[in-house]
């Protein structure tokens, strides 16, 4: 490999992303206190086990940086315990599973299609091979979730563990009654808050504390911290799920990144950060309410978060694949959803997602997101109109200069 190909890789990239407009909801923008602790010198040091109980020596002020890191997570969310070493979502709720579960125990979660997310038992995931996983669903009309549904489901199945957690679906959820749900059938519930983190960190969510068991994260999306997992879980279950995690499921954690958890969280504690998700709660209801008015369906019939999904193929004959890669052409980045009850393949799907975060960091205003959201609509009604194409890359080209 040349000295220069990876680095021209690299300015690629950068300059793909400063010319693009990111609609992903998974993705955000971390400060440049995050990017440096995320690169720092702190990746070079191993540190097996947990503050004071290391398998390594050296490890003086890599046991401050995490200690300070579980506090700042304990007091963001208001629980008595938190583990800030998993590399990711997915390995943290596959800690949870090894901390509660039995091979072969049932899992009741949210059906793939309808806004589940992979890790909650998708039969090709780690979940699916070794648990026994069932689904509930969304309401077939009003595409929300149905408690007295779930409890039927739940009463029938009988699951050792209950997954309250999604990766497209764009309503709040009443953790309450997934509790008392959980509770009549003896189950444990996990609530994967990936997607709302921040707002649940800026009470604009409600916390699924105190009723959930345990409550897994990423702190890359909307909490825009470094890519990593966290678990918070009520006290009992501290010492099943750190041994679990260390020496059950990984080695060494990556401080680095640990110390810019510990700087995403204290950033999530201040003013401003409240306000940024104010208005990633804005945006988002900009672009859902704008697609409402044209008569394109959304699913769920809005947004209650950072984020919605379009059914592309009643709205415009246009599966998820197709949609994301025309609007891909203009420059504007989205991700293809599968939706409630679709006949598509996962890997095409019937819709699409969009998210607010990463613009709304950027700068981007709620003029600017009603303004996207009419240029997705034209290019979707018009797939094959390439002058119309070219005439809105400019109209993007104006949004990306407008965005730091």
């Amino acid at each position: 490999m040349k000295k220069s190909q990876l680095f021209h890789y690299y300015q690629q990239e950068l300059k793909r992303q400063k010319n693009t407009l990111n609609l992903i909801a998974s993705e955000n923008y971390p400060s440049l206190e995050v990017l440096f602790y995320s690169g720092s010198l702190l990746m070079t040091k191993y540190s097996e086990g947990y503050p004071n109980k290391r398998y390594y020596q050296g490890c003086k002020y890599i046991d401050e940086i995490e200690k300070l890191a579980v506090k700042l997570a304990k007091k963001l969310f208001k629980v008595d315990y938190a583990n800030v070493q998993p590399h990711s979502g997915s390995q943290a709720n596959q800690v949870v599973y090894l901390a509660l579960l039995r091979p072969n125990d049932k899992i009741l979660s949210l059906d793939l299609l309808a806004g589940g997310h992979l890790s909650h038992g998708a039969k090709v995931n780690f979940g699916g091979i070794f648990y026994l996983v069932y689904y509930y669903n969304l309401d077939p009309i009003t595409q929300q979730l149905d408690y007295e549904e779930i409890r039927k489901k739940a009463q029938e199945v009988k699951p050792k563990l209950i997954i309250a957690g999604y990766s497209s679906y764009s309503l709040k959820v009443n953790f309450g009654k997934f509790r008392e749900i959980a509770n009549e059938v003896g189950a444990f519930l996990l609530v994967d808050i990936a997607h709302i983190a921040g707002l649940i960190a800026t009470e604009l969510f409600p916390n699924p504390f105190p009723h959930a068991d345990v409550v897994t994260f990423t702190t890359h999306k909307t909490l825009r911290g470094p890519r990593g997992g966290v678990i918070l879980a009520k006290k009992e279950l501290a010492e099943k799920i750190d041994r679990a995690l260390f020496p059950g499921f990984q080695g060494g954690a990556n401080q680095a990144i640990i110390a810019a958890k510990s700087q995403c969280f204290y950033e999530a504690s201040q003013p401003e950060f409240k306000e940024y998700q104010e208005r990633v709660l804005e945006n988002a209801r900009t672009m859902a309410n704008y697609f409402l008015e044209k008569g394109v369906k959304v699913i769920s019939g809005g947004t209650e978060t950072h984020l919605l999904v379009i059914d592309t193929k009643s709205s415009y004959g246009l599966n998820g694949k197709k949609a994301a890669e025309l609007l891909e052409e203009v420059n504007i980045i989205c991700s293809k959803q599968m939706i409630p009850y679709d006949e598509e393949k996962p890997w095409i799907g019937s819709g699409i997602r969009l998210g607010s975060p990463a613009l709304t960091t950027r700068g981007l205003k709620n003029k600017d997101f009603e303004r996207m959201a009419e240029i997705i609509h034209n290019v979707l009604q018009n797939p094959h109109d390439n002058n119309l194409k070219k005439r809105i890359k400019r109209k993007i080209s104006y949004l990306t200069k407008k965005a730091w």
